[in-house]
């Protein structure tokens, strides 16, 4: 019996060769009728023998191609039409009430590609930008749905006779690959140095002169530019960090095969895995001995950020060439988003490069590298971006619009549509103009990608966050504050696909607490739809606010003064900054409650710790101290450092963790002369320890079982290893985060599901309001 069946595939399916996938399968079974894109997926008419068209319909949902995600198959039958052929039709940008797009992220180059680029013989031969179905760039190129070349940048490339005839072939690999293109009609590569242009092949040849003889270049790739040098010549990664405005912070480097990576880094299987995906983070990967990289690429630091090209470009900056591997760090000045235009390269990062390699496809939507780490066995993203995003993750059933605005640091924002999150790539610090007109303007690009103008904006607390500005000034009637902790918390609980209640750990550097005070080291009592603080760490005065994260030597005089009162000074190490005057006028801060807010940050603890054994006194960058003291401990230290746990004064249901007890074990070790790898070692068992405790307590008086650990402190390998041993121990059932950032890069996803939860309740308000800041005077 003939049949013919009305289908609509929706999730990842634009991009992925979807359209070519069901055109051969449609002709493997003998079906009739056509396939195209359309704003709510692509959508089937299927006509032949029912038990055809069943088989055809099976093959949709079990065998997609390799990138495909499939999130839905609605499948609805009518009379025959009598069709004669299959056939690919023009695409149906009409949306319906219903209609939901999905962007593929971009894809690192496939080996199909890789060795047609380096075949002599192929008419390929050393272009860089060579794609198909299965790799190449999808989300920075896209201005608008659906997916069709004519609405991305490869619109004014068109395409030569040999290219449309891969197009428009069924048994080719680039069927309706919309970004094909060659040495012909294709985009094209140059290279401007010493106010000379130089153009295609010759400007790779010479771009690789530059960068042996120890020049530093720019170079333009998928999501916008790197600052790229020898990462094994110590004068010309000196040089970029100067230029570039960079003291301290590890550089991220591209090693031209995983032979190379073997060279400087010491991989396991895992990350391995991790290098070779085909979104290509950059993954931290623990350094070799006697590593060949210069030590000005990660200064203090055991570990390289590496990647693998994932661009015919980058590897043909590695054909034949001498170095074995590059420095390969943000194209910008420091702080400031990603330089994706040629115009902008050439009045922002010429004075930083010694040469400009450039190409003539638009940018359009730039977008950072991504940073991974294996953690507890399984990757674990610290920047969510290039590769992943925007990759969409599933809320629930649907509902409204959301827009969740993120946070100050890491931002990252979030659209919400019939209840899928579409996480925004990496914005980066929302700290200057040019940062936030980034911000709005990719807020506007999702808008109009997924057609979708918000219901319900969320944001965090904190007043003087940028994000939360944004929020307060948007037209949007229906607005929900969310506690920077309980976002934490709801982030890890969406990605694991808990509902709640749970205990949730929330440790990190700040946040604005419910109180008016800085939290960072919280235990909760969560679900999507709000929570109770059961637990925290003891507030210390935090002396200069902001001030006393640049400088963590305060942190360290906080501590040390809180847990030895006016026997503070004795036990302040004599050598080094600050100087004496510097620390009296800090105190004398606190003892005024001046600009001194209160905080019960771990982030803050670890700060302090770490001032204290001499360590870091002052950082150059966000995390800095935290993570020296993690790299510095010693494996093996089964010591710990005693602390309290109490019942908070005046509130029976809410435990308070005393690290006045840790400061002084730390401060007895050091004048007993203890190694400092040691005394950071059994901090780290101390920290374990008293979560571990708190957690026990928490658990048998509420009966809950499920543990959420988030926040930026849980980006510590030695603090999640050890947390998912003992909670698991303790019968407990741990999780953490795997999709998204356990930093700040994650939480606009917990903002939205905590909207999404409040509007499905019918609130949007928030019952806390805060006007100001608690200090140690009130």
């Amino acid at each position: 019996m003939t049949t013919r069946a009305l289908i609509t595939i929706n999730g990842i399916v634009q991009g992925v060769g979807f359209r070519p996938f069901v055109h051969q399968r449609a002709r493997l079974h003998g079906i009739k009728g056509w396939v195209l894109n359309s704003r709510e997926g692509v959508r089937v008419e299927a006509e032949g023998q029912a038990t055809d068209v069943e088989r055809f319909v099976e093959d949709l949902r079990t065998q997609p191609p390799v990138l495909a995600l499939i999130e839905s198959v609605a499948v609805s039958y009518a009379e025959p039409l009598g069709y004669q052929d299959f056939g690919i039709r023009k695409s149906d940008a009409s949306p319906t009430e219903e209609a939901l797009c999905f962007i593929s992220p971009d894809v690192a180059t496939c080996q199909d590609c890789l060795r047609e680029v380096f075949d002599p013989r192929d008419r390929r031969y050393h272009y860089p930008f060579t794609n198909c179905t299965n790799c190449g760039p999808r989300f920075t190129i896209i201005e608008a749905t659906p997916y069709d070349r004519d609405k991305t940048t490869m619109a004014p490339f068109g395409m030569c006779e040999e290219c449309r005839r891969e197009y428009e072939d069924i048994e080719d690999r680039r069927y309706h690959a919309q970004p094909n293109a060659c040495w012909q009609c294709g985009p094209q590569v140059s290279l401007e140095v010493g106010g000379r242009t130089v153009p295609g092949e010759e400007a790779l040849a010479e771009a690789k002169r530059l960068l042996a003889e120890g020049g530093v270049v720019a170079v333009k790739g998928l999501g916008g530019f790197h600052l790229a040098c020898d990462a094994g010549n110590e004068a010309a990664v000196r040089r970029l960090r100067r230029r570039k405005g960079r003291e301290e912070k590890p550089l991220a480097i591209m090693c031209g095969s995983l032979e190379q990576v073997r060279e400087l880094c010491e991989v396991s299987e895992a990350e391995e895995r991790l290098l070779t995906d085909p979104r290509r983070p950059i993954t931290l990967v623990p350094k070799r001995a006697g590593c060949p990289a210069a030590e000005a690429v990660a200064p203090n630091n055991p570990y390289l950020g590496v990647l693998l090209p994932y661009t015919p470009l980058h590897a043909l900056l590695f054909d034949g060439a001498p170095y074995r591997a590059l420095v390969m760090t943000s194209g910008n000045l420091s702080e400031e988003p990603l330089v994706h235009t040629n115009a902008e390269a050439r009045r922002l990062l010429a004075p930083m490069a010694d040469g400009l390699l450039l190409h003539n496809r638009q940018v359009h939507a730039r977008c950072d590298d991504s940073v991974a780490r294996v953690m507890a066995g399984r990757p674990s993203l610290l920047r969510r971006s290039r590769g992943y995003a925007p990759f969409p993750i599933r809320l629930g059933e649907p509902g409204p619009t959301i827009l969740a605005c993120g946070a100050e640091l890491k931002n990252t924002f979030c659209l919400v549509q019939q209840g899928y999150a579409f996480l925004s790539q990496h914005i980066g610090d929302l700290k200057n103009a040019e940062a936030v007109a980034y911000y709005e303007e990719e807020i506007e690009h999702f808008q109009q990608l997924f057609r979708a103008e918000p219901e319900i904006i969320a944001y965090d607390l904190h007043p003087q966050y940028l994000s939360t500005q944004y929020a307060a000034a948007h037209p949007c009637r229906h607005k929900v504050a969310v506690q920077h902790h309980h976002a934490h918390i709801a982030s890890c609980m969406v990605e694991n696909g808990l509902r709640g209640p749970v205990i949730g750990v929330s440790f990190d550097g700040l946040g604005l607490g419910a109180d008016g005070s800085i939290w960072g080291g919280e235990f909760l009592v969560a679900d999507l739809l709000d929570f109770r603080r059961v637990g925290h760490l003891r507030y210390v005065p935090m002396p200069g606010g902001d001030a006393a994260v640049r400088e963590p030597w305060r942190m360290a005089l906080a501590f040390v003064r809180e847990a030895l009162g006016d026997e503070y000074w004795q036990a302040w190490p004599r050598e080094g900054p600050p100087s004496q005057e510097a620390r009296q006028v800090v105190v004398q801060m606190m003892q005024r409650g001046f600009n001194s807010p209160l905080t019960s940050s771990c982030g803050r603890l670890f700060d302090a710790v770490a001032a204290l054994i001499g360590l870091r006194r002052e950082v150059s960058f966000e995390g800095q101290a935290a993570f020296e003291l993690e790299m510095c401990a010693l494996p093996g230290v089964q010591g710990q450092y005693e602390y309290g746990l109490s019942k908070e004064e005046g509130n029976e249901t809410t435990l308070v963790v005393d690290t006045r007890p840790i400061i002084r074990g730390v401060v007895e070790d050091l004048r007993a002369g203890v190694a400092v790898g040691e005394i950071a070692a059994r901090f780290h068992n101390t920290v374990i320890d008293f979560i571990l405790e708190t957690v026990s307590r928490i658990a048998q008086r509420s009966g809950l079982q499920e543990v959420a650990l988030s926040g930026g402190c849980f980006q510590n390998q030695l603090l999640v290893s050890g947390l998912l041993r003992g909670l698991t121990q303790q019968g407990l059932k741990p999780y953490i985060h795997h999709l998204v950032p356990p930093n700040d890069g994650g939480l606009s996803l917990g903002q939205a599901a905590v909207g999404l939860a409040r509007w499905k309740q019918g609130t949007t308000g928030f019952r806390f309001q805060v006007s100001g800041f608690r200090t140690a005077n009130g």
